[in-house]
């Protein structure tokens, strides 16, 4: 194992944190982006909805369409157009063209993510894939618990627009990163119709799908609306607020240091833990009103930013250690549901902060993040197992 392979898997990281963090920075957006465009929070909210629904279906089409394109010259590509459609949305005049941004974006979005894994994988000898897979989608989980609140930080004290001008830059400095340091990827994938076919066959890739769905709609029901949750608390000043979401940054970055040295040794019990944790913290700031004390808050907030490292890196490990040779399409179905997802969930906390309150929709989405530890005590770890199904299913 080289530097300049330990390099390229923090590029890779960093190439997972700009798009995720494009894909999420309007969540800590909602207020300014709304005001800025004359638009409801809710309407801006479904910007996030759109995008995750667009980077599902271009999840898909990669694995199918775009498994023999050289994959160092995919991923170039897709960064260009990920920073062309950060200068659109952060020179947008109306709502319209902001959503056609997004949709821009979100096409670059799926087919990067869906062969990101592979790639790690191809570049790192077998005894390392533990540790290439937490550092590269540290990159996602950093940007779920990190990047909404420097977009946050920016779009307060600097305009809502300035934080896509970030993305935009990080995405240069991605390109030129894999340009430099990204290897040809000589290993294969099985591709197309017959691979996603048995990938969809696999019982135990299911299960991981499955548990997935529930779990990140339930956790992105409730975070796509923490802004306006917190602006609910009398002990919280506008001015704490970005303090907030950095102590969950941060803490999130702790938990995905936490998660990558006990991931290998207990995977399951490492989500498992993730899920109830999540659970009780949704569950209690929805039922503790708007009287929480700061140092609540800002607790409440650590416990569940460590928490949702172990999801989001749990799932995706898990996914890619049953794969076996179907690591594209496999990734490609993971990352359509993890944005289906997203989508259902940002959909989903719209109706209800619409129809009842934010205090509801967190105890809703707790308890639904609290059922899929039932599915993930169902899903198998053994690597024998699981893929003796998943090569008879493609047979």
């Amino acid at each position: 194992m080289t530097i300049r392979s330990w390099l390229a898997l923090f590029i890779l990281a960093l190439s997972t944190f700009t798009i995720v963090t494009t894909e999420l920075a309007p969540v800590g957006l909602l207020t300014p982006i709304a005001k800025g465009l004359n638009a409801s929070e809710s309407a801006v909210g479904m910007t996030v909805s759109l995008y995750a629904w667009v980077g599902a279906l271009s999840a898909l089409f990669a694995s199918v369409f775009l498994g023999n394109v050289a994959k160092k010259r995919l991923m170039l590509t897709l960064t260009v157009i990920l920073f062309l459609s950060n200068v659109l949305a952060a020179t947008v005049s109306t709502y319209t063209v902001l959503l056609a941004a997004r949709v821009l974006g979100a096409l670059a979005h799926g087919a990067f993510w869906a062969m990101i894994g592979a790639t790690a994988v191809s570049i790192v000898p077998a005894r390392y894939i533990g540790a290439a897979t937490s550092i590269v989608f540290g990159g996602v989980s950093a940007a779920s618990v990190f990047g909404v609140p420097v977009s946050n930080y920016i779009g307060i004290h600097f305009g809502w627009r300035q934080a896509f001008w970030l993305m935009a830059v990080l995405s240069v400095v991605a390109f030129a990163g894999i340009s430099v340091l990204i290897p040809e990827i000589t290993k294969k994938s099985a591709i197309g119709f017959g691979a996603l076919k048995g990938v969809l066959k696999s019982s135990a890739l299911w299960k991981i799908y499955s548990a997935t769905l529930l779990a990140v709609t339930a956790h992105f029901a409730a975070f796509t609306y923490i802004e306006p949750w917190l602006h609910t608390q009398h002990s919280l000043a506008t001015s704490v607020i970005p303090a907030v979401l950095f102590v969950y940054g941060i803490a999130g970055l702790a938990g995905n240091f936490l998660t990558g040295v006990v991931i290998d040794k207990y995977l399951k019990a490492t989500v498992s833990i993730s899920v109830l944790l999540i659970c009780a913290v949704l569950v209690f700031l929805g039922t503790s009103g708007a009287a929480l004390s700061g140092i609540a808050v800002f607790i409440a907030m650590g416990i569940w930013g460590v928490a949702v490292s172990g999801i989001f890196v749990g799932f995706q490990t898990w996914v890619l250690r049953l794969a076996g040779d179907k690591t594209f399409p496999a990734s490609a179905v993971y990352v359509s549901f993890f944005n289906t997802a997203i989508g259902i969930g940002a959909s989903a906390g719209a109706w209800m902060v619409s129809e009842f309150s934010v205090p509801m929709l967190y105890v809703v989405a707790g308890v639904a993040i609290g059922l899929s530890v039932l599915l993930v005590a169902a899903i198998p770890t053994r690597v024998a197992s699981a893929q003796n199904v998943l090569e008879k299913s493609y047979e």
